[in-house]
């Protein structure tokens, strides 16, 4: 069946295009800022194409348009594009081209490639300059298409900014700029052009509300030896946030002035930019006459080793959330098939949890509450018109995460609701001895995510399966759920570099299985690297989880359980009973003591 709506916007996105004679046309996810989430306003890839995924490049040309997605979404893009005649090319499958290959098969001597100059990254954006240069290929990136098109776009975030004190972030702005500047010398620049929004929030100590879930500002930094300048809308700013910048000398400027800000800085200037995050059309501007210092920006790295305050917040929070979840574990297992709970009406029960912590300031991302063959979707959003009812059968799996004053967590549980075949027992028990395995690890300080991946991959390779996602990625401090550098995971894509695992780093651990058509299986907690040992081999790291939800004794196949992995469950199992039974009720207490002690008798009360 055919979508009448999406067919018509591409047939005027298609018009416009014949007007300012561009033959290709290139849609990312993405805002100014290369953000991951995105709000609303910026949501151009959804509106010409119906898919809703995080990540995703939409390219439209004269006969046709292609949607370009990871294994993430494959399911959903495959349902989200029925009828809208963009297909679907799956990336990193093989004989799939990538937009790049595509384009360079396509594209003719003199054609003109367009896209919007604000929302692809300078690497991007060069990356294509030269894979087409042999072709003579024109880029118009100028423009924004949909002005012309999207007659009732959302408004233009621009929310309130709220200060952060030195009691939650553990250091002052001053401190953080000095961190900053060190790395600035180290690098032989002069100053630094920082775009990446988490990054702005980190070193100012600031947080805004312009992304759903994600506690960013629209902003721009300006970081030189003697001065801090930050681009926001006048709109974001109170009296306190007012008073704040002046009493750190941070001066403001209206967001919408930053090009002409940078066009008027000096020639000999050496500014930092990092390719990967500054927009291809703000990059181009620095780029004339000036000496451009590239690199990874300072603060990503500065930013994801959390402090001894932000950890020890974090320890507080991470329980609190942990009963929370575990709580609803407990109501869900009790009530499903006495009362009707849907996907939304249990990820809303979870929320009201949550709620009650008196830190909560919202949702860290929209609840995924997927149940049965759902769950194979990995990042599948239920609606309310269609969602399934939860039966006393059969396994709901909860990915979820709150925002809080003191953290930000993520964590994901896959509950059984009744009796399980073999093979979800199974498959369950895999998915926990690997999430053990690499919770356990003790390795070589050096090692980055590739070094470990394999230990919560092995499992799954052994039988000739695989997820089609990395196993871990870092999670901001009250700030975006996924934060880099660190991930973990064993192919990296050409924009990715490997960091080392730190200490203080946070990560989570989240192997799974995906079965489409049948069910999905996921495991999550969030791990923080600490220092282990050290002697004459060098320094030994480990992981200590922050999370503490009992994995469910119900889904678990001891017979395949190796005597290893049984123990390190039985341990897992007792310490979640230990830090949370003192903040349950009796019923509560009582369940989650059958819960954890099922593998070495009773737990000790």
């Amino acid at each position: 069946m055919e979508n009448q709506v999406i067919l018509e916007r591409l047939a005027r996105l298609r018009g416009e295009m014949a007007r300012r004679r561009i033959d290709f046309y290139m849609i990312p996810t993405a805002d100014f800022h290369n953000s991951e989430y995105v709000s609303d306003y910026f949501k151009v890839r959804e509106y010409f194409c119906n898919f809703t995924g995080s990540n995703g490049t939409l390219l439209v040309w004269r006969e046709g348009a292609g949607l370009w997605t990871d294994g993430r979404y494959f399911i959903q893009a495959g349902r989200e594009l029925a009828g809208t005649s963009v297909e679907l090319f799956r990336m990193q499958e093989e004989g799939v081209p990538t937009v790049e290959e595509f384009l360079r098969e396509h594209m003719t001597e003199g054609q003109v490639l367009g896209f919007d100059g604000r929302v692809l990254t300078a690497k991007e954006g060069r990356r294509l300059e030269k894979a087409l240069s042999d072709r003579r290929v024109r880029i118009f990136c100028e423009r924004d298409l949909a002005e012309e098109i999207w007659e009732e776009r959302p408004a233009f975030p621009a929310g309130r900014i709220t200060v952060l004190s030195e009691r939650i972030t553990g250091m002052s702005v001053e401190e953080k700029l000095a961190q900053v500047r060190s790395r600035l010398q180290d690098a032989g620049a002069d100053s630094l052009f920082l775009t990446k929004l988490d990054d702005l929030m980190w070193l100012f100590n600031i947080r805004g509300c312009d992304v759903a879930c994600n506690p960013v500002a629209m902003s721009y930094g300006y970081i030189t030896r003697e001065r801090q300048v930050l681009f926001l809308q006048g709109r974001a700013l109170d009296i306190e946030a007012e008073k704040y910048f002046v009493k750190h000398n941070i001066e403001i400027r209206p967001y919408a002035d930053v090009a002409g800000y940078l066009k008027k800085l000096p020639g000999e200037e050496r500014v930092f930019v990092d390719p990967f995050q500054c927009s291809y059309g703000l990059f181009r501007l620095l780029s004339e006459g000036r000496q451009i210092v590239e690199g990874r920006n300072p603060t990503e790295l500065l930013k994801a080793v959390k402090n001894p305050v932000e950890l020890s917040h974090m320890e507080e929070i991470y329980l609190k959330d942990s009963v929370a979840v575990t709580r609803f574990i407990y109501w869900l297992k009790n009530r499903v098939g006495k009362e009707e709970i849907t996907e939304v009406t249990a990820a809303e029960h979870l929320e009201k949890l949550r709620r009650e912590i008196p830190e909560f300031l919202d949702l860290s991302f929209p609840t995924i509450a997927a149940y049965g063959e759902n769950a194979a979707m990995m990042h599948y959003e239920a609606d309310p018109e269609s969602c399934a009812v939860l039966k006393p059968e059969g396994m709901l799996l909860v990915d979820s995460g709150g925002q809080y004053l003191g953290g930000t967590t993520d964590v994901t549980r896959t509950i059984a609701l009744g009796p399980l075949s073999e093979g979800e027992k199974y498959h369950y028990t895999l998915t926990a001895i690997a999430n053990l395995r690499l919770a356990g690890a003790r390795f070589l300080y050096g090692c980055t995510g590739r070094n470990l991946d394999i230990l919560a991959r092995q499992p799954f390779w052994n039988l000739g399966l695989d997820y089609k996602c990395g196993t871990g990625h870092g999670v901001g401090y009250i700030l975006n759920v996924h934060e880099g550098p660190q991930s973990i995971r064993w192919r990296f894509a050409r924009e990715q570099q490997e960091a080392v695992i730190e200490e203080g780093m946070d990560i989570t651990n989240e192997p799974g299985v995906y079965l489409e058509g049948k069910y999905g299986i996921r495991l999550e907690n969030v791990m923080v690297a600490k220092r282990d040992v050290q002697n004459e081999y060098g320094q030994f790291m480990r992981f200590e989880n922050l999370t503490w939800v009992p994995f469910d004794s119900d889904a678990i196949d001891e017979k395949i359980l190796p005597e290893e992995d049984r123990k390190a469950l039985a341990a897992y199992q007792r310490k979640v009973y230990e830090k949370l039974s003192p903040y349950l009720s009796e019923e509560e207490r009582a369940w989650l003591r059958a819960e954890t002690g099922s593998l070495d008798g009773e737990v000790e009360m």
